[in-house]
């Protein structure tokens, strides 16, 4: 296979069939008409956040997306377009304004997402419509917007956040796991699709990491008394686990580095995220069953 490098820093994106090694062009000034264009959903804090900066220090021409741009502290380096990623008409929008700006989009990044604290059963088809709503469907959405342009420039590299929830369970967080492990389902089979036209998707899969997305996640609105003792021990682990996790730095570094490096399927960042993909690949079922328990403090 085809080493698919983006240019790296961001650089012109020449009219070729695959993304072979770009010649670098060096950004000055402010003229940023031939460097990459990355659209990032989600930057109002976090993740998100993060990895739009350092694209932007990278010399990329960033796009961000925001639900409300009055309501978001500027990014530096940063174009914010304000989207509701739940939206059809308003990704639409939002992707015919920054193509008229900057001509092209080079690298989406799907960031925006949501979590959900509850059992299977207690949660509702309600919720987890509105779950799958903002994990999954919104990529279909940005996604769907975003490829008749890649199509036509033969061309560019999508990233998925998903997380190691999309290869492992995650009990009391049951559907928030099976929104992750749609995502990865959904970017293996788009990346297929795809790479006729030059296009490559691929996964970033984090695990905690120190933002208010699992701190302040919502709890299944029809609790049942059986599954409080544990849902109870479940959310605290999952609460002290985010505030001993890592800034969301080096997420991010991993990020830029699956948008604009050599194609790989998946990448997990360093620390706990790795360690978790080889135990998942490797060790026999029971002591990784075992394990996740132990994590959750269900042992």
């Amino acid at each position: 296979m085809a080493d698919m490098r983006l240019p790296s820093p961001c650089s012109s994106m020449r009219s070729t069939r695959a993304i072979d090694t770009p010649s670098i062009h060096h950004i000055e000034g402010n003229s940023m008409s031939n460097s990459t264009v990355v659209l990032v959903t989600g930057v109002s804090s976090g993740i998100g956040r993060a990895a739009a900066e350092k694209f932007a220090k990278r010399g990329c021409r960033v796009f961000g997306t925001v639900r409300s741009i009055a309501k978001t502290a500027p990014v530096a380096g940063v174009e914010l377009i304000e989207m509701d990623v739940r939206d059809d008409a308003s990704v639409q929008s939002g992707i015919r304004t920054i193509v008229d700006r900057a001509g092209r989009i080079d690298v989406l990044v799907n960031n925006a997402g949501t979590s959900l604290i509850g059992a299977v059963e207690e949660t509702s088809v309600t919720e987890a419509t509105a779950l799958f709503d903002t994990n999954v469907f919104s990529i279909l959405r940005t996604t769907q917007a975003v490829l008749p342009h890649m199509r036509a420039q033969r061309r560019g590299r999508i990233v998925n956040v998903s997380s190691v929830l999309g290869f492992l369970p995650a009990p009391y967080m049951g559907l928030y796991a099976a929104s992750k492990h749609a995502v990865e389902g959904l970017t293996e089979t788009l990346d297929h699709e795809v790479r006729q036209f030059g296009i490559r998707a691929t996964l970033v899969e984090p695990s905690f990491t120190r933002t208010n997305l699992d701190v302040n996640a919502p709890q299944a609105s029809a609790p049942i008394a059986d599954y409080d003792r544990e849902r109870t021990l479940a959310s605290r682990a999952v609460v002290d686990s985010v505030k001993t996790a890592p800034e969301p730095d080096g997420v991010a570094a991993t990020i830029v580095e699956a948008a604009l490096g050599a194609w790989r399927m998946r990448r997990t960042p360093n620390g706990e995220a790795s360690l978790l993909r080889k135990l998942r690949r490797f060790m026999p079922a029971g002591p990784v069953d075992a394990s996740l328990r132990k994590k959750f403090r269900l042992a």
